[in-house]
């Protein structure tokens, strides 16, 4: 069947042996002047005029043709190798690496990009589903999905973006587990004497991560004014210790210093210099806060286990360090800190992040707004 023109520009018809709707996009001519033509084809008429009208923009926008051979393997490696490993951190890219190693390749791996639908992105979320992969783990999935393939839109390689056009599963809500005031207290009463008493206490009481309160070095502190910067985090990364930026922009604060932590800051930075002058050569000067008992920074994985421990001695179960976070921002709002307050101390990209996860606590401040309104109406 001879193709027909879809709006002026480009050819579709039906091919006869397969009954598949083809639509035809010419790109101008190559170095030997022979005509360069991409196709797109389709089971039905709508859809098949939808991809052609998506490469007629390709080629109006001066963007090159796609290609038609590039496997979904294959442009993740490529995207892996010429644009993440430079953008993000490489334990990041360590991650995304292994999210589409395992859970993309083996199903979509062989498929060509060009022919990518969203059909095959659903199919691929559901099918982690069905392996009872949790709702975070699947949207990690589709979002690894969706940045590999705004890479090959940049690059000319798509016309569009097909993961972009779908939707992850829905996330359940989930509120951070919290200490008690009687379990902090309990805790806090443990601490004393142990070596990391500040750190752990300046955790409970700031909201500060593991990796920020651990990447804090003297010059961060201007204890006469009772302020702490926080500027890095010290994490992990190819079996090294490194410092790196703050999880995110709005993470880079500056948080006020309870009085009490003030003091005992002070006196871990005497103790700390006292052990600098008693090791001598011996001791590694590493200028962070919080050290071991050489000098050197304190790895983030020691700390977990370390913290265990601490809590079995106090008695209140098994805690993560992360959660003295969690604890320190119910602490504050069931003191009545304002949200937005809140929200700065702990870092958070916006008040709607804090009041997801700690909207639990707010109920008795709702619950007084609602008395408010009865007595100024009705008494």
């Amino acid at each position: 069947m001879a193709g027909r023109r879809v709006n002026g520009d480009g050819s579709l018809y039906q091919r006869s042996s397969d009954r598949l709707w083809m639509g035809v996009v010419h790109f101008g001519y190559d170095t030997r002047g022979n005509p360069i033509r991409k196709s797109v084809s389709a089971r039905t008429k709508a859809e098949a005029a939808k991809r052609l009208t998506a490469l007629v923009r390709q080629r109006d926008d001066g963007l090159p043709p796609p290609d038609n051979r590039l496997t979904v393997k294959d442009l993740l490696t490529r995207w892996y190798d010429e644009e993440l490993r430079i953008q993000v951190a490489r334990s990041t890219a360590e991650n995304y690496r292994s999210i589409f190693t395992h859970h993309i390749v083996p199903m979509l791996g062989r498929k060509t990009v060009a022919n990518l639908t969203m059909a095959d992105v659903n199919r691929l979320m559901t099918a982690a589903l069905d392996e009872r992969k949790s709702a975070s783990t699947v949207r990690r999935i589709r979002a690894v999905l969706v940045q590999a393939l705004d890479y090959a839109l940049r690059e000319g390689a798509v016309g569009r973006n097909v993961a972009a056009l779908t939707k992850g599963p829905k996330m359940p809500r989930k509120e951070g587990r919290t200490l008690t005031p009687d379990q902090a207290k309990r805790l806090h009463t443990s601490l004393a004497g142990h070596r990391y008493e500040v750190l752990y206490v300046l955790m409970l009481t700031t909201g500060l991560r593991r990796g920020e309160a651990l990447g804090l070095r003297w010059e961060d502190l201007d204890l006469s004014r009772g302020i702490v910067m926080v500027r890095r985090q010290l994490k992990r990364e190819g079996g090294h210790l490194v410092t790196s930026d703050t999880k995110t922009a709005k993470s880079r604060r500056a948080v006020n210093l309870p009085a009490p932590v003030i003091l005992a800051l002070r006196d871990h930075r005497t103790r700390q210099k006292r052990a600098r002058l008693a090791l001598g050569p011996a001791w590694h000067e590493s200028g962070f806060v919080f050290t071991s008992e050489i000098g050197t920074p304190v790895d983030p994985r020691n700390l977990y286990r370390d913290f265990a421990s601490v809590c079995q001695k106090a008695k209140i179960g098994k805690w993560h360090p992360h959660e003295l976070r969690h604890s320190a921002a119910s602490l504050m709002l069931a003191q009545g800190v304002p949200l937005q307050v809140v929200s700065d101390v702990l870092g958070h990209s916006s008040i709607r992040l804090t009041a997801d996860v700690y909207g639990h606590v707010l109920a008795p401040a709702r619950q007084a707004a609602a008395d408010a309104m009865t007595e100024a109406l009705w008494t």
